[in-house]
This record gives C-alpha cells, sequence and structure tokens, in this order.
C-alpha cells in the first residue's frame, strides 16, 4: 500500500445520519451527536471521516469493509487497518475455516440464522474478488498465489459418538435453518460420502449446505474487496473512499488519540495486552494448535474428491484428497500469540489429536505430518445465549478524550467466522452514527458487569 501523509487533527466533521436521536452510551456520544445536522456537507468542503481499524483478521476486516460499504456516499472516508504481522497474521488465519450456524450443545447459535446469511455474502464478495484479479492476471503478477480454494463447498458430517450427542444433534436437524439444513442419515450413507468412516451409533448427521473456508486466502480476498470497493466509490464523483495497510504494531491506544474519529480494536486475545484494557475485559486466552497433513504419494487411499470435513471431537477439514488439517487443542490462560508451534509442542499436539481423528477416520493414521499452525483465541464468557462476542464503546475504559473515540470488537472464540460478518456490520453502523444501541444488548451487557 503506498505511504499515507500524516494525519491532521482537526474538529469531528458535520455529516448526516438516519439515527440522529437521544444518545446515550457515552458523554462524546452525545457530543457528537449535537455537532449532526441534516445537509449533507460537499466532500470538497470537508476533511474525511478518518477510522482506525486494529487488527485484520475476521473482526477487523469485516468492519473496514462495512465502515466503506454502509457510509453515505457523500462522505468522504479513510479508513486505517492495523495489524504488527499483516492480513490474516492472528489466530483468524489458523482457524479450521469449518462454518455452520449450529452447536454441539444448542439448537441454533445465537442470531444464527442472520450470521449465516451475512457470512456466505461476505464469503462470495471476496470469492469474486479473487475471481476478479486472477482474471485480470494481476495475482500472479503481484507474487501473490490464491489459486487455491477461498470455499470449499462439500457439505460436513458429524458422527454421533454417544447418545448425549445423538439428542442434541436430532433436535439441531429437526430445527435447522432452510439454509442450512441437517439431514439424519444412517452408517451406510456416511460410508458413502466418506469410505471406511467409524459411525458407532449407526447415525450421522450432514449438513451438505454447510462449507470449509480457507481462511488466509478468504482474508486476503477480502482485502481486495475492500480496495476494489474504495476505487469504485472514489470514481463515482461522490465523496473520496481511502483504504491503508500498516503492518505496525499499536501498544498504547493513546498514542492515536486526536488522529481518528475513531477508534475500533479488534485485536482479538492481544487486546487485553493494550494497557488501557489489561484485566479489564471479560476475556479468557486460549492456545489452539492446527496439524497440516498429507497422503504420501504412494498410497491410494485418497480422500474423496467430494467428501465433506468432518465434525467429531478433533475435526477434519479437508484441503483437498490428499491434504487435511486436524484440530485443535486447547491451552487455557496462555499469552503465546505466536503462529509459530515448537517441536515438542507440536509433538503433544499430534498425541492429542491423532487418536480423536482416527476414532472416526481409520485411515489418518496413512497420512504423514507436514507442519503445525498455532493461534491465540479470545474466548467470551458463557451467557444465558451461549459464549456471545463482546461489542460496545469503551470510552468509559479509555478516560475521557474529546477528540477521539474508542469501540471494542472481540471475544470472537471459536466462532469468529460465523460471527464475524453480521456483527462487523452492526459495529460499522454503530460507529458510523455513533449509536450504540444499534448493537444488541446481549453484546453489550458485559460492560454493566464489568461496572
Amino acid at each position: 500500500m503506498p505511504a499515507r501523509p500524516p494525519p491532521g487533527k482537526s474538529l469531528l466533521a458535520k455529516w448526516s445520519s438516519p439515527f440522529i436521536g437521544d444518545y446515550n452510551c457515552c458523554r462524546h456520544c452525545r457530543l457528537h451527536s449535537r455537532r449532526m445536522t441534516s445537509l449533507v456537507v460537499s466532500s470538497h468542503h470537508q476533511r474525511p471521516l478518518r477510522y482506525a481499524v486494529l487488527g485484520a483478521g475476521f473482526a477487523g476486516l469485516s468492519v473496514a469493509w462495512h465502515l466503506l460499504k454502509e457510509s453515505a456516499k457523500e462522505l468522504s472516508v479513510c479508513v486505517d487497518i492495523y495489524d504488527e504481522i499483516g492480513i490474516g497474521g492472528g489466530a483468524s488465519g489458523v482457524s479450521g475455516g469449518l462454518l455452520h450456524p449450529y452447536s454441539p450443545k444448542a439448537k441454533l447459535l445465537w442470531r444464527g440464522a442472520e450470521c449465516w446469511k451475512e457470512t456466505l455474502k461476505l464469503l462470495s464478495i471476496a470469492e469474486a474478488a479473487i475471481g476478479l484479479e486472477e482474471a485480470n492476471s494481476e495475482l500472479e503478477e503481484s507474487g501473490q498465489d490464491l489459486s487455491e480454494f477461498v470455499i470449499r463447498r462439500r457439505g460436513i458430517l458429524r458422527p454421533a459418538t454417544n447418545m448425549k450427542t445423538l439428542n442434541t444433534l436430532n433436535d439441531n436437524a429437526q430445527n435447522c435453518l432452510s439454509s442450512c439444513r441437517i439431514e439424519t442419515i444412517d452408517k451406510d450413507s456416511a460410508q458413502r460420502l466418506v469410505p471406511n468412516l467409524c459411525v458407532p451409533l449407526n447415525t450421522a448427521f450432514y449438513m451438505p449446505d454447510a462449507v470449509n473456508v480457507h481462511p488466509q486466502h478468504y482474508l486476503q480476498g477480502l482485502f481486495l474487496a475492500c480496495k476494489n470497493l474504495v476505487k469504485g466509490l472514489s470514481s463515482s464523483g461522490f465523496g473520496r473512499k481511502e483504504l491503508y495497510l500498516h503492518q505496525k504494531s499499536i501498544s498504547n491506544l493513546l498514542e492515536l488519540k486526536g488522529e481518528y474519529d475513531a477508534v475500533i480494536v479488534c485485536m482479538g486475545a492481544k487486546a487485553d495486552m493494550l494497557p488501557e484494557l489489561s484485566g479489564r475485559l471479560p476475556l479468557r486466552t486460549c492456545r489452539g494448535v492446527i496439524a497440516c497433513l498429507q497422503l504420501p504419494g504412494g498410497i491410494g487411499q485418497e480422500y474423496p474428491d467430494d467428501g465433506p470435513s468432518i465434525l467429531a471431537d478433533a475435526w477434519l477439514a479437508v484441503q483437498g484428497t490428499r491434504s487435511l488439517y486436524v484440530g485443535s487443542t486447547w491451552e487455557w490462560k496462555s499469552r503465546n500469540s505466536s503462529p509459530k508451534v515448537s517441536v515438542d509442542e507440536a509433538s503433544k499436539a499430534l498425541e492429542e489429536l491423532l487418536p480423536k481423528a482416527s476414532s472416526i477416520y481409520p485411515g489418518i493414521t496413512n497420512w504423514s505430518f507436514t507442519e503445525a499452525r498455532a493461534g491465540l483465541r479470545a474466548m467470551p464468557p458463557l451467557t444465558v445465549n451461549g459464549s456471545l462476542p463482546l461489542l460496545g464503546c469503551i470510552e468509559d475504559l479509555i478516560g475521557k478524550t474529546q477528540t477521539c473515540k474508542y469501540w471494542l470488537f472481540g471475544g470472537l472464540g471459536s466462532r469468529g467466522l460465523l460471527y464475524h460478518a453480521w456483527l462487523g456490520k452492526l459495529m460499522a453502523q454503530a460507529v458510523l452514527s455513533c449509536d450504540e444501541r444499534i448493537i444488541p444488548p446481549e453484546l453489550t451487557a458485559w460492560k454493566k458487569i464489568n461496572r
């Protein structure tokens, strides 16, 4: 990305919004709402609204996309993304990528229908952006290789391994979404999908509409889509849109004070490492290791090309007929956010994961370990609605800043792929309108508990 000029410091610009009203999320919101006007000021007579998004994973890129997409055409908007590693460098980039809206402990995850719909929409946007880039032959010239899949449309299969799982999944099957149905199948049908699969209770649950996503390729595609959106909107003759990626870390939120109209923290587990937020977020950290396996060339028992990925005590995310990922481990309270895995850590992960995987798919014993990847997840607290992400204005945690507004989008846990699109859209709308009430109260309730 080209270097951007030093940020200017000026008063908040006046702009129109359909959300003008009594803002109660913080004093800054109320002050800002008084500055709003129903008249749209020409982009030639106002500086750009400037937003900083900290983190380039699922949450950060979803917020960046929606800030650009949801802002009024007449507005000039600049979005700066900060990530010390780059696109997908954290836990999002090493996730398994198995997408479905169900939980083994509940019929349907909280707001599963909305989340499922919006995530599929973002996936198709990212896939289209990569397709356009490949058609223009620019990927090869830039040295990027995104030729592998973004979305592997082969479904997900979950064998029932005990009576508790069987009963829960039966409930899921009877109350499933029409857009992501669950089929109850017997052992023979399951083994036609995946030969030699173990189905101990003669029942498996197949989600033919569920998908397996390649997280890194998806995130790269979504960033491409953001850049394409900026080009399209900027050439429309309305307000100018800008997008910049800064590969640097932000170690202190107050260093951004006065530079931005809003700062949105989307740093996952690293949010708790910021001095202003350390120990003040109800998050638990969990390091997970994923093993990458390949089938050696001399062995002919390939995974079926149309075979689904598998959910069980250890999941198998199929990458191709001779490549798959197995995951994941759960190391609670870890502070290790490095994606690198030591030989000892990889060995322990294999000792834990392979017995679980082979109990469902015995053929995994013929596959060879190639590498291990790890990510540090930010796990939210358990509520009556399940483990829900943390969203909202965090101005009260940061202190009175007058010229900058801080927001948090974190705690996506192990379901970030499902939640990130819809919640990123809501977060962007709340930031643009300076109205926290757009966010469902279930996601901001953590702030009251903290107080």
